[in-house]
């Protein structure tokens, strides 16, 4: 069966999880993001001691983790198929890993270049920075500011892996869903 694969990705704060989670709620199948789980069994493990940085920048082997995330999101993508949906949507892609990676000035592998352009995706949908709806959550280890940054990041890691990338415009988390839909197979 051919699966469209479509990821929902923008800096922190945009209204991803929202969409992901009306998108789950109109019966679509969809893919949490992974990195939550790894930042709390980081803060569990002692690895990550300042609870108001991003843990990429702060785990004692950031390579470790970046590849473990990578895996992580290479199963998501794998598990597309055990899911028997014609369409699956993600909460970011793998390419975002690229991306923090590059705002962090981290060293980046070969070997995740390499994955990035063996899992591609169908179609990119990239949240802009909204300041309107930006909160800190308790978990979230950016400012607004840099939230714009990695957008940017995000938004060139993406055009190096060829792909085209749909802006979502402001709206009502269910117009932006929508939106998105519209713009899909299906």
């Amino acid at each position: 069966m051919n699966i469209e694969r479509i990821v929902i990705t923008g800096g922190p704060a945009t209204g991803k999880t929202a969409i992901i989670d009306d998108l789950a709620s109109r019966g679509h199948y969809c893919f949490e993001e992974v990195i939550r789980k790894l930042t709390a069994k980081a803060k569990d493990t002692g690895d990550i001691t300042d609870l108001h940085s991003n843990p990429i920048a702060l785990v004692s082997d950031s390579n470790a983790f970046n590849t473990n995330l990578i895996n992580l999101r290479i199963d998501d993508f794998n598990d597309a198929t055990i899911a028997k949906e014609k369409q699956v949507f993600y909460d970011r892609g793998i390419p975002d890993v690229l991306a923090y990676m590059s705002y962090f000035d981290q060293p980046i592998s070969e070997a995740f270049n390499t994955i990035c352009k063996t899992y591609k995706y169908d179609k990119i949908f990239l949240l802009p920075p909204w300041e309107a709806i930006y909160t800190d959550d308790g978990e979230r280890f950016e400012t607004f500011e840099q939230a714009v940054d990695i957008y940017h990041k995000l938004k060139e890691t993406y055009q190096e892996f060829d792909y085209s990338i749909i802006e979502v415009p402001f709206g009502t988390i269910e117009e932006r869903t929508d939106f998105i839909i519209s713009h899909t197979h299906l």
